[in-house]
Formats: C-alpha cells, structure tokens, sequence
C-alpha cells in the first residue's frame, strides 16, 4: 500500500550550525525559532566531530526487525536529510533524519543510516522547507514493531 497527500509548502529557512553544536539541539532549535512544526530537510552537508548511526555488528535474530543499536563513528563528512513532524505529546518538532557518512581517516570508508545524535565539527549547512498543509505526525504501527510512521 502506498500513501501520498498534496502538501502546500510554506517558507524556506537556510540555517547554519556552529562548530561544536549538538546537531538535534541545534535543528530543535533553528524549528523553535521560526515556528516550524513540521517539514522535510531536502538536503545538508555536515561535518560531524561525533556521530551516532543505528547499526550493529552482532547476528541479528528477526532481520526484519528494526536495529535499536548505535555504531559510534568520528570525525566523519555527512550528507543527509530527512521529515520533521509535530509530535503532540512532546510539543516539538520530531526529526527522521538520515545521512551517508565517510571516514576521513580511513579513505572516507562510508556508513549510511539513521542519525542518532551528532556534534558538529566546523560545519552544518541545511536548508528546511516548512510544509504548511496537511498535517504532519509519526504514529506507531503495532503489527511493523512499533515503528513510528509517518501520518497526515
């Protein structure tokens, strides 16, 4: 089954993260700022000192089942992007972002994931494009392991 729903996009925001930024306080923020409760990130750039992707090494038991784990990685060059929805019962903006990542030191050897949490290093460059119409949000589908999906 597929879902799809005309969206009226709203404004354009360019933000810029500061060297040494937490990047999930910094993007909280950027949304706070400018009233953005939900969206989608076409695209960023990223220097990550840190970076915690959703990965594992270990044999996994159902391989259909989401992976809970993080794999920690550092001083890594990242694209990403991603959906930003509102979640109700927090109040804030709720963030599905995922990035490819290269290893500087290692040939950039590359990781690609969900983002878990990052701190920035020298750079983040992103721009956010509000979507204003229809309303956005993740809810948890029972029979999919509870993943939270996103909702009009």
């Amino acid at each position: 089954m597929t879902r799809s729903w005309q969206a009226t996009p709203g404004r354009t925001i360019v933000a810029v993260f500061d060297h040494g930024a937490d990047f999930y306080t910094a993007l909280h923020q950027v949304c706070t700022e400018h009233g953005i409760r939900q969206g989608y990130i076409p695209t960023f750039i990223a220097g990550f000192a840190t970076a915690d992707l959703v990965g594992t090494c270990e044999r996994l038991e159902d391989p259909q089942a989401p992976i809970w784990s993080r794999v920690q990685l550092s001083n890594v060059e990242a694209v990403g992007g991603g959906t930003l929805a509102w979640d109700e019962g927090a109040e804030r903006v709720a963030p599905h972002i995922h990035v490819a990542v290269g290893l500087k030191e290692h040939s950039a050897t590359g990781h690609t994931s969900h983002l878990l949490g990052a701190t920035v290093q020298f750079l983040t460059e992103m721009v956010i494009v509000e979507v204003a119409e229809p309303l956005m949000f993740r809810r948890k589908q029972p029979d999919l392991y509870n993943v939270p999906l996103l909702r009009i």
